[in-house]
């Protein structure tokens, strides 16, 4: 096990930044390139036709021409104009600092990235139109037409589209030109984990087209966007349809199609001239409800047609009908519900990274490959963290029956804009820092609002740029109340939105649930497991708790996951584990970066994982911790008692009565208790009986810079230890071998406590939980 083992995971990582940020600041650009790494599918890209998926699956036309493949690059300065020569060539879609993208170079704030290609678009009909689109450009793109200015979009996650038509030349070549510029880490905007300095938790800048560029014709009046919206309550459906500005009046008709290409419903309504959309609202009869167990698609045909019933445009999309609320189970606890029922989710944290494409899997199936095994190691949730991915791969999870929590990705700069979780004030944005992340938010989710998967937006996570959480908060459940709303994802809570979320390395812990708010741990594990061979950086590795034994990992996993099963009766909802797959300096993945080794075998992961899902009893309680309410405790800090004072308590010896929790600080997450001088140890007892031996118990534990030894009846049940932190939250054990030292009648707990900190604090409690 390594050295950093006993320390807590965000004081790891703190650590670890503090160390390789010095070490970074001795290396120039070009050393943040310099590793090297491969999947299996890179040698397989074919430069001719590379990700040729049609992008957009709920808006789909045929016409459409795939424009990925070589373009031309140039890295020029700001004050440049139009570059007169090239510097190369460079694969799309893949960003520049990739090595898929042939290129692998840094262009940083101080410089722009011009792409160039050329296309020749034949004759015209006088009512067709040429758009080209963008699936994701980081982060501005201005685009030139033989030279002449069309548009520009700010946002790297997002996609965008221009009509080009009246830019064009007919019967020549036409000379596409992207201007990007991309501040990366430097300023505000969205960014994600990138960075310019990687190191720690984060990662390789990305520049440029790292998504898919298309051409597509359509008639000048055409669909722009769909918006489908289930509602399983009253079967039905409604669809919003975003037209251009329509030059005739025209009728909108939806025809909805079951997989056996048989018309289910149909319904149109009129669109009048200069209209720009409408919403329908169209029947579901004997719906078929989405969930992962059956993922049930429906096909959807939208269609614009004249006064003669001419088509003018079609598209062809697609929806489930499924419900994704907040209700009260049976013992009265606040859960999430999927159509109608309470149904638990456990799922990896997913940053969507890979080793040779950065932001870009090598290809479509590289990139599905990632949510099959995610399905078949146990997991039913995928959290897409601080990123997005292509339309095509919610397309399958929907398909598939994966449930996704959409991160929005952070804007902040590395160390400044951000809050800690005991800060009441939120980060202050400028104007212009707000209005553009709140456009972005908007667009995101705007274009991903059809996929029946994802079922909770993240607007914030943590406290990385965390700013104005009730207003944004109130303004995501309101713009989209089908889905629940997760404001912020760990530390500093505002009880706002649909969730209460810990994030807690390695944990498991958790908050109770609130009457309109389920428990969800957003984040924790992160156990680390070095691969020979198979590291992305040699020396700068590291993990939450990081292992170098394959079987140690996996027992810690498993222990991991027999806590959690604890706190479903505690009344959890869901939980995402850290992480899918090693990222750079990371190795706390269940796969490694190459995605060449699974670290655990996917029928191993699956057997400890299933229990997960069986329902949980309420929760019973032994002795209460004293969150909420301070306990009376024994406790003798003289030092004076034997070795082995917890195999016969003098209980008329030199004890006194003190109410939990101890702290040696004023702690902002815990209640006022008893002050402990941390330089001395503490021995502390209490009583409980019991009616009934329970078949399992768990202790709830706080513990902060402090090590700790439980005993039952004079039995080691639990060594725990943190060095650090200021920890947030309280942490469950699972005690499997507790019930063979419990009697009926009277039970004696008693606790070692030993700090060399100031800063230090204890509570606990004993609770009995079992799985039906």
């Amino acid at each position: 096990m390594n050295i950093m083992n006993d320390l807590p995971g965000k004081l790891v990582f703190i650590l670890f930044c503090f160390i390789t940020t010095l070490l970074q600041a001795q290396e120039n650009t070009s050393e943040v390139l310099k590793f090297s790494m491969k999947t299996k599918w890179s040698e397989n890209i074919n430069e001719n036709n590379v990700w040729d998926v049609y992008p957009r699956p709920q808006l789909k036309r045929d016409n459409w021409v795939n424009l990925n493949g070589l373009w031309e690059y140039a890295i020029r300065d700001l004050s440049d104009e139009f570059p007169d020569q090239f510097d190369g060539n460079i694969l799309v879609p893949f960003a520049i600092e990739s090595e898929l993208s042939r290129v692998k170079k840094m262009v940083g704030e101080n410089k722009n990235l011009w792409y160039k290609r050329e296309v020749k678009i034949g004759k015209l009909n006088t009512n067709e139109r040429i758009h080209l689109n963008f699936g994701a450009v980081d982060w501005e793109a201005i685009l030139y037409i033989n030279k002449r200015f069309v548009g520009a979009h700010k946002g790297g996650f997002t996609s965008f589209s221009f009509d080009i038509t009246d830019y064009l030349d007919k019967d020549v070549e036409n000379e596409i030109m992207v201007k990007v510029w991309d501040p990366t880490d430097s300023d505000t905007q969205p960014r994600g984990k990138q960075s310019l300095t990687p190191n720690g938790i984060w990662y390789t800048p990305v520049t440029g087209i790292w998504q898919t560029v298309w051409l597509e014709k359509t008639n000048s009046n055409y669909i722009k966007q769909l918006k489908n919206t289930p509602n399983i309550d009253d079967s039905s459906l409604v669809v919003k349809v975003n037209t251009n500005k329509i030059s005739e009046a025209l009728t909108l008709e939806a025809t909805i199609v079951d997989k056996n290409g048989n018309n289910v419903k149909k319904k149109s309504i009129p669109l009048s001239l200069g209209s720009t959309g409408s919403a329908l609202e169209i029947e579901v009869p004997d719906a078929q409800l989405w969930s992962p167990e059956n993922p049930h698609l429906y096909n959807l045909i939208i269609q614009l047609k004249n006064s003669k019933g001419e088509l003018v445009d079609n598209v062809e999309s697609y929806f489930g009908m499924r419900k994704i609320s907040i209700g009260k189970d049976g013992n009265n606890y606040t859960r999430i519900f999927l159509n109608n029922k309470p149904f638990f989710q456990f799922g990896l944290l997913d940053q969507g990274w890979w080793p040779d494409g950065l932001y870009t899997a090598p290809s479509f199936e590289a990139m599905i490959w990632d949510v099959d095994k995610t399905l078949e190691m146990g997991f039913n949730v995928i959290r897409k963290h601080v990123k997005t991915e292509p339309a095509s791969y919610y397309y399958e999870c929907d398909k598939k029956g994966v449930l996704v929590w959409q991160d929005m990705p952070n804007g902040n700069y590395l160390n400044d804009l951000r809050i800690e979780a005991w800060d009441t004030e939120d980060a202050k944005r400028t104007s212009n820092s707000s209005f553009q992340f709140e456009t972005e938010l908007k667009e995101m989710m705007d274009q991903l609002h059809s996929f029946p998967s994802i079922v909770v937006w993240v607007p914030l996570n943590e406290g990385w740029g965390q700013y104005d959480t009730k207003r944004i908060a109130d303004w995501v459940s309101s713009y989209d109340p089908s889905r629940l709303n997760d404001t912020p994802s760990g530390w500093a809570d505002r009880g706002v939105g649909d969730l209460i979320d810990v994030h807690i390395y390695p944990g498991p812990g958790m908050e109770y649930s609130e009457e309109n708010r389920a428990s969800v741990i957003g984040e924790f594990g992160g156990l680390g497991l070095t691969v020979k061979d198979h590291l992305w950086w040699d020396k700068r590795n590291w993990g939450y708790l990081t292992y170098s034994s394959k079987s140690e990992f996996e027992n810690r996993f498993e222990e991991l996951i027999n806590d959690l099963v604890a706190l479903k009766s505690f009344g959890l909802s869901a939980a995402i584990y850290t992480q899918t797959t090693d990222v750079e300096g990371e190795v706390n993945g269940l796969i490694t970066y190459d995605r060449k080794v699974v670290k655990m075998s996917p029928e191993k992961l699956n057997n400890i994982i299933q229990p997960l899902y069986k329902e949980a009893n309420n929760v019973k309680v032994i002795l209460e911790d004293s969150e909420h309410h301070p306990k009376s405790w024994m406790i003798n800090d003289e030092g004076n008692d034997t070795k082995n004072w917890f195999l016969n308590i003098d209980e008329k010896g030199r004890w006194q009565e003190k109410k939990a929790p101890f702290a040696s600080y004023d702690n902002f997450f815990l209640p006022k208790g008893s002050h402990w001088i941390a330089e001395k140890a503490l021995k502390l007892y209490n009583v409980f009986d019991l009616n009934e031996v329970p078949q399992n118990i768990s202790l709830r534990y706080y513990l902060d810079k402090a090590k700790m030894k439980v005993f039952i009846n004079g039995n080691l049940i639990a060594t725990e230890e943190f060095q650090g932190g200021r920890k947030r939250h309280y942490r469950i054990k699972f005690i499997e071998k507790a019930k063979k030292f419990l009697k009926k009648g009277k039970n004696i707990i008693a606790i070692e406590l030993e700090s060399s900190q100031k800063d230090s604090a204890f509570d606990i409690g004993i609770y009995s939980t079992s799985i039906q």
